[in-house]
């Protein structure tokens, strides 16, 4: 009885395990001074302007879904802290699930013949804002900006950038470029964050021309 017992706890533990998480990648795009190579998806050169330096990179997984590539860009004020900033993210759906990405924000751009589909808010809290979901991209940003004593601005506006390389829409490059909004600015902000295209059209072109103007894109 002794056997069948062991048995018996060895099937049902065997049944009703929790599956595994697979390893995750190395990072696979390298830096070398101030531009980013990518050999897919997309394969392309991303040149930064010299103001900014390359904090770090991580691979993260995100819900157990998909595997994101994170790249972090930063300038900094004279006080150390995060005055303007790229994120790049290169993610991909797990072959466990038939996922795929879908976008319709209210913007179209070409840079270096990569087309993006992209949207331009402002938000108060917007460190807050990315630590809401722990499991989020945003939290394991804020994560690698801490192992380098830095963290998102306070107050920021943003714009936010995807293009999928391929026909399936399972991979996409996310660029989100941001910049710290002072206590005096004029930009249209809140919380929750605000659609600059419809409250500020005037602000939400200054700045994808301040994202444009500090990133140089050269597909292969």
């Amino acid at each position: 009885m002794k056997f069948f017992a062991v048995l018996l706890a060895v099937v049902v533990s065997s049944t009703f395990a929790p599956a595994q998480t697979p390893p995750l990648p190395p990072v696979q795009r390298h830096v070398q001074g101030q531009t980013l190579t990518s050999g897919e998806l997309p394969a392309a050169e991303f040149t930064f302007a010299s103001e900014f330096r390359h904090v770090g990179a991580q691979v993260v997984n995100l819900y157990g879904n998909a595997v994101a590539e994170q790249h972090l860009f930063v300038e900094q004020d004279a006080h150390g802290g995060v005055a303007r900033f790229y994120w790049l993210q290169f993610e991909r759906f797990l072959p466990t699930n038939k996922y795929t990405y879908d976008y319709n924000l209210p913007g179209n751009v070409e840079i270096g013949g990569l087309s993006f589909n992209y949207d331009v808010k402002a938000f108060l809290g917007y460190d807050a804002e990315q630590l809401t979901d722990p499991k989020s991209d945003g939290a394991a940003l804020a994560s690698l900006m801490a192992q380098h004593s830095l963290a998102f601005p306070k107050n920021a506006a943003r714009v936010r950038m995807f293009h999928l390389p391929t026909p399936d829409h399972r991979t996409e490059l996310m660029i989100i470029y941001g910049e710290s909004l002072p206590a005096d600015s004029k930009i249209p902000a809140s919380k929750d964050g605000t659609l600059l295209s419809d409250a500020s059209p005037e602000s939400a072109r200054l700045l994808l021309d301040h994202a444009k103007q500090n990133l140089t894109i050269r597909k292969d």
